[in-house]
């Protein structure tokens, strides 16, 4: 049997369960006969267990018993959650892959885009991908900047799999009816939004104006969805009902039994393109505003920093069926990123094998 290790976030946020669902997807497709998963946390800082990252003992474990590793995907660059050991990595003897990691700036006051404070330093990124077999790089900020750090093997720009969602066989679950709205809107909490003061207080006045806009346009049903328990305060100060659950099939759900999905996350806005379900994307740094460069739906994009977030909101709203026009322009795109996935993949499997 074949052992593959996944070193993945595992922190509050449940987006990271939804990009887990789409690697697994590309993997399996991949290998096309029965293997393992054992799935270890980027970084020990949210668990009770020792056990994570790239470390002396979950190498040493690799190396005993696993066959190859995948890393990601998600921030793990930009917001240091990936712990490395690099005296370990030099030993690791299996194939390793990174898939779908990104590395993006914020803005600071004056609207530059900056390094975080957090970010994984540039000698760690760069080892790790010199060492890596296959690196799909989530998006073209990161993809660039792996480029310009250079001695990567095989860096490539892949994207996010969670855009094929749709694709992967849904294990749904029967929500209530109280659960199905007319509208969900799916908040970071300002205090964990890395943009200037002055923007994070103006998060809250942008959601009720928009909650305004929408039941002026008649969506009645309106509701805040939670992607971390850390969102819940806030959400509870806006006046309507939240919802929050850590079961990522009942978080599918939840955006499949919804009119319209407007979003400060990335991933209710992606899975949203994959299954048709319209989705007004508000975004506040490099990683989102890239990720929506790459998958060429720059257009659709609403910039906090730089945008009247109501003002545009109104617009996309009164326009929304423009977006089928959106994604339909941006399918050669998404055909690419696909083949680019699913290729590596299939790289990834086959070093797995030859290293049997």
């Amino acid at each position: 049997m074949i052992n593959i290790y996944s070193i993945r976030p595992k922190g509050f946020n449940i987006g990271n369960d939804v990009i887990y669902l789409g690697v697994n997807h590309f993997i399996r497709q991949a290998f096309k006969e029965n293997y393992n998963v054992i799935s270890l946390p980027a970084t020990g800082k949210y668990e009770s267990q020792r056990k994570s990252g790239l470390s002396s003992q979950t190498i040493y474990e690799i190396n005993q018993f696993g066959h190859g590793v995948i890393i990601g995907g998600g921030n793990l660059y930009e917001n240091g959650e990936l712990e490395v050991n690099a005296t370990a990595l030099n030993a690791l003897e299996k194939p390793l892959m990174i898939f779908s990691v990104s590395r993006g700036k914020i803005y600071n006051k004056k609207l530059e885009l900056v390094d975080r404070t957090d970010v994984m330093t540039d000698d760690k990124i760069a080892l790790l991908n010199r060492r890596a077999d296959i690196s799909l790089s989530r998006d073209k900020a990161t993809f660039e900047h792996i480029n310009k750090l250079g001695g990567a093997k095989n860096n490539q720009l892949g994207g996010c799999p969670t855009l094929f969602i749709n694709e992967i066989p849904q294990h749904l679950v029967a929500i209530q009816d109280t659960d199905k709205t007319d509208a969900l809107i799916s908040i970071r909490t300002p205090s964990l939004v890395s943009v200037p003061i002055s923007y994070q207080y103006q998060i809250r006045e942008d959601i009720i104006k928009m909650m305004e806009t929408l039941k002026r346009h008649g969506y009645k049903n309106i509701k805040i969805l939670c992607h971390d328990h850390r969102d819940m305060p806030f959400a509870d100060s806006l006046g309507v009902d939240y919802l929050f659950t850590e079961d990522i099939y009942t978080y599918i759900s939840l955006l499949k039994n919804t009119r319209l999905n407007v979003t400060y996350r990335l991933h209710s806005f992606i899975p949203c393109l994959s299954y048709g379900i319209p989705t007004i994307k508000i975004s506040y740094d490099q990683r989102a505003v890239s990720m929506l460069e790459t998958l060429n739906v720059s257009d659709w994009n609403i910039n906090m920093l730089k945008d009247n977030v109501a003002v545009e909101f109104e617009n996309r709203l009164k326009n929304i069926n423009d977006l089928e026009n959106v994604k339909k322009n941006a399918q050669p795109t998404w055909q690419k990123l696909k083949e680019t996935m699913t290729k590596g993949c299939e790289e990834f499997v086959n070093l797995v094998k030859n290293n049997q």
